[in-house]
C-alpha cells in the first residue's frame, strides 16, 4: 500500500515525479522471497491502491465504474509480482529482470483487453524531469519506465543484502549503468530540424463545471442562443484578430459533427457557413470537432478541416475509441444488469481514415482525446511525415480532477517521443502548448475561457523511438518468455532427475 501511495504521489495530482526512484522499493522488498502467490497478492493490493488514486475520477460514474475498473488494473500488478516471483524461486532473478517484467505488464495492459488502458504507466511520473523524460525519443514510455523500475528494483535489492558489498557492487552496476546513460542521453539528444512554423489559435470555451441544461445544449428563443458552448466558442472566435495558419475548435465544442449532411434538419443547420466564414476571414485553416453517423448508424467523432477559402479539404474520425466511454462491449448482456449503459445510448464506429492533413503544405497529425494516451497511435502518423501534432480533447466529465492534468502529461511525453510540436486544445482544459522536447510553453487552466495563440516551430527529423518503434517492449517481452520457457524446461528436468534418483534409491 505504501508503494501505491507514494507512486500515485509522483503523478498529478501532488505530482513529484523524483518518487517514482524509490515508490517502488517497498513492493519489491515485499517480493522478495515471496511465493507467487502471496506476490500476485501484495501486487494486487499495490496496484489497486496506485490506480484506485491515479484514476479516482473514474467515480464520476459511479461505484459501478471504478470498483471493476480498479480492480482489473490491479490485477495487471498481480501478474507482474507473480512472474518475478516464480522466477526468482528458481534462482533467476535479478532487479535488471524485475523491469524487464514490468514492462512487459503495462505493455499488455496498453494493448490488451478492449484496446488497452495506457494511462497508469510508471514512465508518466517524469514528464516534468527533463533527464528522465528525454529517454522517450530513445525507446519511448516503455524505456521511462524501465530505467526507473530498474532503480527501483536495485534499491531494494541493496536492502535485502546490504550484508554483502561485494553483492552490492555486482547487482547495483546496471542501474548505475543505466542511469549514467541516460544522463548522457539528455545531454547528447539531438533536436530535430526546424522545417518552419505555423501561428495557431486554440479556443477553450467550455467554464461551466457541470452539464449543460436541455435549454443550454438545444438553446431556446427565450435566452437568444441555440448551444451554449457553440456560443462560447463563436465569441471566442469573434475575438481573433489578424490572420492565422490554424484555428481549433477543440472536442465536444460542437454537439453535431459540423458537416454532418443531414444538418439540414437541425436547428444548428448554420455552424458549417460561420466555420467556412472563420476560416476565410482569418485566411486560416479551421479544425473542428463534432459528433457525425456513421454508414451503419453508429456515431463518429469528427475532425474536419476547412482551408482558407472556406471548403472542407480533410477529415478523421476517432479510430481508438474509449471502451464504456464511446462503446460498449457486450452490450446486449451488460445492460440487464447495469443500468449505467443508458449513459451512453450509442456507440461509436471506429474510424478508417489516416490523420495525416496538410495545413499550408505542412503535414500535421490529428489525435482525437484518449488516442494521445497510446505512443503506438501517435508513432505512425509521425513517420509517415507529420510535423505538428494537434490533440483535441474533452475532459470535462472529469471536472478539476488530476484527469486534465495526467492527459497533458502524456502530450509531453508524446513530444519527445516523436520529435514534434504538440497542440492540446481541450474544450474545458487543459489547453496547452507543448515544444518537441516536452517543454509546456503555454496553457490555459482548467474552465477558464480564454485562447492560446502564437507561432509555434515545425519539425522534421527521425526519433529513434519512430524510426524502430515499441523496440523495448517487445525485447522485453521475447526475453521475459524465452526465460520462462528456459526455466520450466530447466525446473521439469531437475524434477524427474530428482524422482529418477528417488526411484534408483528404492530399487
Amino acid at each position: 500500500m505504501a508503494s501505491g501511495v507514494v507512486s500515485a504521489c509522483a503523478r498529478p495530482g501532488p505530482d513529484i515525479g523524483v518518487l517514482a526512484f524509490v515508490s517502488l522499493v517497498p513492493l519489491c522488498v515485499a517480493w522478495h522471497g515471496a511465493r507467487p502467490r502471496r506476490a500476485a497478492w501484495l501486487g494486487f493490493v499495490a496496484g489497486a491502491t496506485y490506480n484506485g488514486i491515479v484514476v479516482s475520477w473514474a467515480w464520476y460514474f459511479g461505484a459501478v465504474a471504478i470498483v471493476p475498473f480498479v480492480a482489473v488494473l490491479g490485477a495487471y500488478w498481480a501478474l507482474i509480482g507473480a512472474v518475478v516471483a516464480w522466477l526468482e524461486r528458481r534462482s533467476v532473478g535479478h532487479p535488471v529482470l524485475t523491469a524487464t517484467i514490468w514492462v512487459v505488464g503495462e505493455g499488455i495492459l496498453a494493448r490488451w483487453p478492449l484496446g488497452g488502458f495506457s494511462w497508469g504507466e510508471i514512465g508518466y511520473s517524469f514528464h516534468d524531469f527533463a533527464p528522465m523524460r528525454s529517454l522517450g525519443a530513445l525507446g519511448g514510455l516503455a524505456l521511462i519506465s524501465w530505467v526507473a523500475v530498474a532503480v527501483n528494483a536495485t534499491i531494494a535489492d541493496q536492502w535485502v543484502h546490504r550484508g554483502s558489498p561485494t553483492r552490492w557492487r555486482v547487482r547495483s552496476l546496471p542501474a548505475v549503468t543505466l542511469l549514467v546513460l541516460a544522463t548522457a542521453w539528455a545531454v547528447a539528444i539531438p533536436e530535430p530540424d526546424r522545417s518552419g512554423s505555423l501561428r495557431y489559435a486554440l479556443l477553450q470555451g467550455n467554464d461551466v463545471n457541470r452539464d449543460l441544461t436541455d435549454d443550454e445544449f438545444f438553446g431556446t428563443a427565450a435566452n437568444g442562443f441555440e448551444n451554449l458552448l457553440v456560443e462560447k466558442h463563436f465569441a471566442l472566435a469573434d475575438a481573433l484578430d489578424g490572420d492565422y495558419d490554424l484555428i481549433v475548435f477543440p472536442e465536444s465544442s460542437f454537439p453535431d459533427a459540423p458537416n454532418a449532411p443531414d444538418l439540414d434538419d437541425f436547428p444548428l443547420a448554420r455552424w458549417p457557413e460561420q466555420l467556412a466564414g472563420i476560416a476565410r476571414e482569418h485566411d486560416s485553416y479551421v479544425l473542428a470537432n463534432g459528433v457525425g453517423d456513421a454508414p451503419d448508424g453508429r456515431a463518429l467523432n469528427l475532425n474536419v478541416l476547412w482551408d482558407p477559402n472556406g471548403a472542407i479539404v480533410g477529415e478523421y474520425a476517432k479510430r481508438h475509441r474509449v471502451p464504456f466511454g464511446e462503446w460498449v462491449p457486450w452490450r446486449s448482456t451488460i445492460e440487464r444488469f447495469v443500468d449505467a449503459v443508458d449513459q451512453i445510448p450509442r456507440d461509436f464506429a471506429p474510424g478508417t481514415t489516416d490523420p495525416l492533413m496538410t495545413v499550408r503544405d505542412t503535414p500535421i497529425a490529428t489525435i482525437i482525446c484518449f488516442e494521445s494516451m497510446f505512443g503506438a497511435e501517435v508513432r505512425p502518423a509521425v513517420a509517415d511525415g507529420a510535423e505538428l501534432i494537434v490533440v483535441s480533447t474533452n475532459n470535462r466529465s472529469y471536472r478539476r480532477s488530476p484527469n486534465s492534468r495526467q492527459h497533458l502529461a502524456a502530450a509531453r511525453i508524446r513530444a519527445v517521443e516523436t520529435g514534434r510540436p504538440v497542440l492540446q486544445a481541450s474544450v474545458s482544459g487543459i489547453s496547452a502548448v507543448v515544444d518537441f522536447d516536452g517543454a509546456v510553453l503555454d496553457s490555459q487552466p482548467l474552465f477558464e475561457n480564454g485562447i492560446l495563440e502564437g507561432v509555434i516551430a515545425t519539425r522534421t527529423g527521425t526519433t529513434v523511438y519512430v524510426r524502430f518503434g515499441e523496440w523495448v517492449w517487445w525485447g522485453s517481452l521475447l526475453t521475459v518468455g524465452a526465460l520462462v520457457i528456459v526455466t520450466s524446461i530447466r525446473t521439469r528436468r531437475r524434477e524427474r532427475d530428482a524422482l529418477g534418483s528417488v526411484d534408483s534409491g528404492a530399487v
